[in-house]
């Protein structure tokens, strides 16, 4: 994973370089070394933190494990990024998070550095009491790195609100006296948390999709039919359909937005199937999502598994295996599960014609450089799931100010300011032969090299 970050900087640097307004003062060889300085700072992260946490269980068994605090790069701000809790996490695979976090705030020109944290656990195989417990120790570890000016951590798979308040009240034990409520972003209502950041990602993520299909093709349709471009092809050739939608994982970010285009009244669109861990449900349709959401906050986040659950839900649909979700014939996939779930095995079975990212790294570089030379628009991670990382530092400013916006205020500077990013990047995206992806990394290393540039950092 690692090297991925370098072939995106790599990449986007080389597309920067030949564009000689992109910092006009550099010339020649400064040029060549600049471009050089540039790919060696932003493709190596500044520390990789790593440690075994010494907890103690509730069934008095003492256990070592290991935990991650990778910090890739600072220059816009302190280093933002969530926790993860997954039995999978790995080193390389948090170094390559973090980075993609200092795209993703360069991108969104969010004032925040990229960072991300990992314990490696399955938190169904812990008690409530074994949780609290690795969570003090997390912060106890790591805490000299931590601060709201420092490292600020936020929630990330397998982590929610409960535990950044038990992450904040130990760094407050810790650091008495000190700022302590933009330590932690993510955090419960009542404990300084934002109204709106549990439902940010997924309503972003939903966003996107909408504001691509409704404001950005309905405006500019007259421009995208006079583009010699195949992706404007493919959003005009849906633009009048019946939108099919399946989404992947039922999670945070997962029934968050298809709870959104269930609700939504600008796009004619209906959300067909729905996953998660165990299963996929499948209505051509569509399914009653409000009712999936009411079962799985009363069933531990779980779909119905049986005709029986379904039943008890009163919820219409088919029971199809996990994996099929990816291969329905839908027009829009919404991927708000794991990484790699779109790869070399199954691409070629993917019917649909927008995949939104709301998950991190869901399509492989193979499936994305597959799909994109058949027409696919890939609503990129960097670019869809960005709504978290917002409203973290909404949380993070409203913390600091000790003055809190109402819900709807919230959703309205979210939406407004992930509307500036597309308007940043779609016209050049149905301009250039490039995807929309490698569009938004270009924003984004141009962002960062401006401002490592303007700081002397490449002296």
């Amino acid at each position: 994973m690692a090297n991925q970050t370098v072939d995106i900087v790599k990449d986007s640097l080389r597309a920067l370089m030949d564009d000689k307004s992109f910092l006009p003062e550099l010339k020649g060889e400064r040029r060549k070394k600049a471009s050089i300085s540039l790919l060696s700072i932003l493709s190596t992260p500044n520390h990789v933190n790593k440690s075994y946490l010494r907890v103690t269980l509730e069934n008095g068994q003492v256990v070592r494990i290991p935990a991650f605090r990778v910090q890739h790069n600072n220059i816009l701000g302190p280093y933002k990024g969530g926790i993860r809790f997954h039995e999978s996490v790995k080193e390389e695979e948090v170094v390559n998070l973090a980075s993609l976090m200092t795209l993703k705030n360069a991108l969104h020109e969010v004032p925040f550095g990229g960072g991300k944290g990992g314990v490696v656990i399955n938190p169904r195989d812990y008690s409530e009491k074994d949780l609290y417990r690795i969570c003090k120790k997390y912060v106890q570890y790591f805490s000299d790195i931590l601060g709201p000016d420092k490292d600020v951590p936020a929630p990330d798979v397998g982590t929610g609100e409960r535990e950044m308040d038990w992450m904040m009240g130990e760094y407050k034990s810790i650091r008495p006296g000190e700022s302590y409520r933009g330590s932690f972003t993510g955090k419960s209502v009542a404990n300084g948390g934002s109204l709106g950041r549990r439902e940010a990602t997924g309503k972003g993520v939903y966003y996107t999709f909408r504001y691509l299909m409704h404001d950005f093709v309905q405006d500019q349709e007259k421009w995208l039919s006079e583009r010699e471009n195949m992706f404007a092809k493919t959003a005009l050739a849906l633009k009048e359909k019946s939108l099919s939608i399946a989404v992947q994982g039922f999670g945070n970010v997962g029934s968050v937005a298809a709870l959104a285009a269930y609700q939504c009244n600008h796009l004619n669109n209906k959300v067909v199937a729905v996953s998660d861990r165990n299963v996929t449900l499948h209505n051509s349709d569509g399914l009653d999502i409000p009712g999936l959401v009411k079962y799985i906050s009363a069933n531990k986040g779980d779909l119905p598994l049986t005709e029986e659950q379904l039943e008890k839900a009163d919820v219409n649909a088919k029971i199809l295996n996990r994996e099929d979700v990816l291969t329905l014939d839908v027009d829009v996939l919404f991927l708000a599960a794991l990484e790699n779930q779109v790869h070399q095995e199954n691409m070629k079975e993917v019917q649909a014609s927008i995949i939104v990212e709301g998950a991190n790294a869901p399509v492989t570089s193979e499936a994305d450089a597959y799909l994109s030379d058949k027409g696919v628009i890939i609503i990129p991670d960097i670019l869809a799931n960005a709504g978290g990382v917002i409203v973290s530092y909404l949380e993070w400013l409203q913390g600091r100010e000790t003055q809190f916006y109402k819900e709807d205020e919230v959703f309205e500077k979210l939406y407004r300011k992930m509307k500036g990013t597309f308007d940043s990047v779609l016209p050049q995206f149905f301009g250039d032969p490039f995807p929309l992806r490698q569009n938004c990394y270009i924003h984004a290393v141009m962002k960062l090299s401006e401002i490592l540039y303007r700081q002397g950092k490449l002296y």
